[in-house]
């Protein structure tokens, strides 16, 4: 494993963990040049997810972009980053179970809102305002007499 701090590609491992039931391995590592210390994930990566777009268009799933869209919600709020990728986590483990391998974008959205509302509720509010795609004051108050 390349440090991410120095680039030496020889590190130790200091402590494994298997998490969302025994499918991700987080490891702590250090690394033998630096010293300092940094974390991996190890996921299976040969199940080929594709996400249906709302224009019927296929592309391949990309985790980061569930990452992104949560990170932009919670900007400014008191939400981890560890909490972030628990939550992108989730979201593949519930996606990677499903019999399909392909999954519509809106099924992605929803369980990105559903999650965001337990947590922080402005956070939802700014992804549901982008993904719901609200374009007047009016749809906006429907959605925050729903929150309240």
């Amino acid at each position: 494993m390349i440090c991410p701090y120095c680039g030496y590609n020889q590190s130790t491992v200091l402590e494994s963990r298997d998490t969302e039931e025994g499918r991700v391995t987080r490891r702590r590592r250090e690394c033998l040049r630096c010293h300092k210390r940094f974390t991996t994930y190890e996921r299976v990566g040969n199940i080929d997810l594709k996400v249906v777009k709302k224009d019927g268009r296929l592309e391949p799933f990309d985790p980061q972009k569930i990452i992104r869209g949560i990170t932009k919600a919670c900007w400014k709020r008191p939400v981890e980053e560890k909490t972030i990728q628990t939550i992108a986590d989730e979201i593949e483990m519930k996606l990677l179970n499903r019999k399909r391998t392909a999954v519509p974008s809106r099924d992605i959205g929803r369980m990105i809102m559903n999650r965001l509302r337990k947590i922080d509720k402005i956070a939802y509010l700014r992804f549901a305002s982008v993904y719901l795609d609200i374009e007047n004051v009016k749809d906006f108050e429907n959605i925050l007499k729903e929150v309240r």
